[in-house]
């Protein structure tokens, strides 16, 4: 145990993710291999990328819980064969099945693995918005797949989530009790944690964001995020912390770089509404503090703007 905590303080305290790695473990499609970070779980860190053809798309964290009773795996896979590989790392670290997938949101990385799930016979579980989202964008995110992987993407196509909830979703298995939420609007239409309440882990999904900078889609309202933040993700007070992107860690910094991210970018684009300044000007408010995060020269201008638009009609 003394040697996971110093795994934690490690990952916490230091940002060893770097978007310019194209791929830590060859031979895999995984981009890289599943670790236990407390005892039963684990997770695949993917790329703090985007999706290329080098990352195989494993560009967000595919994770599971072995629970003594079954695997219980967090998020799908961004493709067929992404999921069959996460579960041939399964089978070599235990013999249970896995019992149960969760869709984290309804973005492809989270859902375009589902067909090999199904396959398995296993159940695939997400909230009912993120079923919708991935009903109404998931060919257009097989296409853009398609596009960057190639041929990596064989097999894989669009198959709906077989159960859906809309405010929580509990297994009990063993000695860990399992609980997917729905907190309220975040990142992305649908978005879930899984709440471990004896481990005080939870996986936070895109709800929390530190080592890699966070999107704002345009069905992302930051006001709606930063309450529900405070209102319903901050009281967990969760021990650990695996986000959606990036290395395990722990509150204070998906505070920082999630929380503290979105008031500051609030803040900027709010004192230029009121001095009358416009879009335009928008893209080049002050997010210098955040310029080490990896994707800040892909999002940092394009968040500024959604921002914008947003706050000038609140």
């Amino acid at each position: 145990m003394m040697r996971m905590t110093a795994l934690f303080i490690l990952m916490a305290s230091t940002a060893i993710a770097n978007e310019n790695i194209p791929d830590q473990y060859p031979g895999s499609l995984l981009y890289s291999a599943p670790v236990e970070f407390i005892p039963g779980v684990f997770s695949a860190i993917g790329a703090t990328a985007p999706a290329t053809y080098d990352n195989a798309g494993h560009n967000n964290n595919l994770s599971f819980i072995v629970t003594g009773k079954g695997v219980v795996v967090v998020n799908a896979g961004g493709s067929y064969g992404l999921a069959a590989a996460l579960h041939a790392e399964i089978k070599a670290r235990t013999d249970e099945p896995v019992v149960a997938v969760f869709n984290e949101n309804g973005q492809g990385h989270a859902m375009l693995g589902n067909a090999y799930w199904v396959e398995q016979g296993v159940p695939i579980i997400a909230h009912v918005d993120a079923a919708a989202a991935f009903a109404d964008r998931g060919f257009q995110s097989l296409q853009s797949s398609e596009q960057v992987i190639k041929e990596r993407s064989a097999g894989t196509t669009v198959v709906a989530p077989t159960q859906t909830f809309t405010d929580a979703y509990t297994l009990e298995l063993g000695d860990y009790l399992i609980e997917a939420r729905y907190l309220g609007p975040a990142h992305s239409p649908g978005d879930i944690v899984v709440w471990l309440p004896n481990q005080s882990l939870v996986i936070s999904g895109d709800m929390a964001f530190h080592e890699r900078m966070l999107p704002i889609f345009e069905d992302t309202y930051t006001r709606d995020w930063l309450e529900t933040w405070d209102t319903a993700f901050e009281p967990l007070n969760a021990t650990y912390v695996i986000p959606g992107h990036g290395h395990p860690t722990n509150m204070d910094q998906v505070r920082l770089y999630t929380k503290g991210y979105l008031e500051h970018l609030r803040n900027q684009v709010g004192n230029l509404i009121d001095e009358g300044g416009g879009l335009a000007e928008a893209y080049y408010v002050d997010q210098s503090a955040y310029t080490h995060l990896d994707t800040f020269e892909e999002l940092a201008t394009r968040n500024a703007g959604r921002v914008y638009e947003q706050m000038e009609f609140e």
